[in-house]
């Protein structure tokens, strides 16, 4: 485990997690945008493509940081839900979209959500799923707050399949994204600790094998960004 508070480790203890997410909220999207190098915006339209928001459906957007994924989905005029473990970060949410009137922050633990069963019609979580202890666990709460019939779409960082494009992906992340995130943000020490968490994440087979055994059908994925993202979906079976 890392001797530095401030710093989570692949134990990802929940209290390390949230405190590191509380102290990079502020800087958190536009430290992002430098470091994917402005396809943090290109993901987020592949996942409001494949979530489909309609007017009157309830969307939970877990793990949403600052609520910049969650806007996304208010123009559809379905009710949104942003729900994140980090104080830190539902507090700066609050002050940027709290006027947002189909827009609604709750800090909420991936493992055990403060949701009735089947209340949403979608479920969804970007770049979140890997910091959670127990992911298996995650996704299975997120079954059970799923209508029979609803979808989930999960946007996380994987496994580029081509041996060249992976190998310059490693580069980039183990050489270039530390100098770069002690440039442009507020604890570079929490950007080593996800770098260290994409490399440790299973692959896109793995993780649709997980959301099988966690109770939902048609499980399928696609990549983005020549593999350095996924997107995972599948669908609540009626039962």
């Amino acid at each position: 485990m890392s001797s530095d508070p401030n710093r989570a480790d692949l134990g990802k203890d929940p209290q390390r997690v949230s405190g590191m997410f509380d102290q990079v909220a502020a800087a958190y999207d536009r430290t992002n945008a430098v470091l994917s190098l402005g396809n943090d915006r290109l993901w987020r339209v592949a996942t409001l493509r494949a979530v489909a928001p309609q007017r009157g459906e309830r969307i939970l957007d877990l793990a949403a940081g600052t609520g910049t994924s969650s806007m996304a989905f208010v123009p559809s005029g379905a009710h949104v839900v942003a729900a994140d473990f980090s104080r830190g970060m539902i507090a700066e949410g609050r002050r940027r979209h709290g006027d947002v009137p189909n827009l609604e922050f709750v800090q909420a633990d991936a493992t055990d959500l403060p949701f009735a069963d089947g209340e949403f019609d979608a479920v969804t979580m970007s770049f979140g799923l890997r910091n959670v202890n127990d992911p298996r666990r995650a996704l299975r709460e997120l079954r059970r707050v799923t209508r029979p019939g609803g979808r989930i779409v999960v946007c996380e960082f994987s496994h580029p399949p081509s041996p060249a494009f992976n190998g310059l992906y490693r580069f980039y992340n183990d050489r270039v994204l530390p100098i770069v995130a002690k440039t442009v943000s507020s604890n570079a020490e929490a950007y080593d600790y996800l770098n260290e968490s994409i490399r440790d994440w299973p692959d896109q087979p793995t993780l649709a094998r997980w959301m099988r055994d966690s109770g939902w059908d048609d499980v399928a994925y696609r990549n983005l960004s020549f593999g350095i993202v996924a997107l995972h979906r599948g669908i609540r079976p009626t039962e």
